[in-house]
């Protein structure tokens, strides 16, 4: 079994996972959100680095060229798809303008180096967009519980939103925005979740930074650099894992 295979395969469980309950009535929240934060931001390319199940969480943005990473057999939408790991992406430095992590940090070995290579490839003043479950929060105090199981997401490890913070600022980012989103606990039943909609009104006045999901922006700043976009050009699928740094795209699911 090589190195990169068990995260191949924790990827095509979160993705399974977010095709039933609560892990679609999530999916379906953090997909409402982004659709308010494409608007305000720039792109000609956006790259989202994992699958997170069946909603094309792209769909509402207005890059010109719109792909997701992730390993070959892990299912997903029909965006264009790129073989390859998040942290050697391989894609040119300076060559992306956005990058949306839904819960990838969570599952890679090393969340820090995936940091690193979305700062390398994202354009100056390009922004990272990152969705991640919050350890401090019923969905983080029912992971404590349920983590010996091994099932996802509760085999991920949620990341301190003090932490990524702390990354994103050695790295020269600078915050732009975050919220909380879903206040709901982690039920099996999708009409109970449904019916317990109204809490996430209450935990945004009540106990704000208790939602199980944070969303957080941030801007690459550099200073004195003029991006040089390379061109981004559609070619057939390939079949390594990991690809060398240069981008090969395939259309289709």
């Amino acid at each position: 079994m090589s190195a990169i295979e068990p995260i191949g395969y924790r990827r095509a469980e979160l993705c399974q996972w977010f095709t039933q309950s609560p892990g679609r009535s999530l999916l379906a929240v953090e997909s409402h959100a982004l659709r308010a934060v494409w608007p305000n931001l720039f792109s000609k390319v956006a790259v989202q680095l994992g699958c997170a199940g069946p909603v094309d969480l792209l769909e509402a943005c207005n890059a010109q060229v719109r792909a997701v990473l992730d390993l070959p057999g892990v299912a997903g939408t029909s965006v264009a798809r790129v073989y390859g790991v998040p942290e050697q992406l391989p894609f040119d430095s300076r060559s992306v303008d956005i990058m949306l992590l839904p819960h990838t940090l969570e599952f890679a070995d090393d969340p820090h180096q995936v940091l690193r290579e979305v700062s390398r490839v994202l354009t100056p003043e390009g922004h990272v967009v990152i969705l991640g479950f919050n350890p401090f929060s019923l969905w983080g105090l029912w992971r404590l519980l349920r983590r010996r199981h091994g099932s996802a997401p509760w085999n991920g490890h949620f990341l301190q939103l003090a932490r990524i913070k702390d990354w994103l600022k050695l790295l020269d980012f600078e915050i732009d925005r975050g919220n909380m989103l879903y206040y709901r606990p982690p039920l099996a039943s999708e009409t109970t979740m449904d019916r317990l909609h109204f809490l996430d009104k209450a935990g945004d006045r009540w106990w704000p930074m208790a939602g199980a999901v944070y969303l957080l922006v941030a801007k690459k700043r550099v200073v004195g650099m003029t991006p040089l976009r390379p061109e981004w050009r559609t070619a057939r699928a390939f079949g390594r894992a990991v690809a060398r740094p240069a981008l090969r795209v395939i259309r289709g699911g």
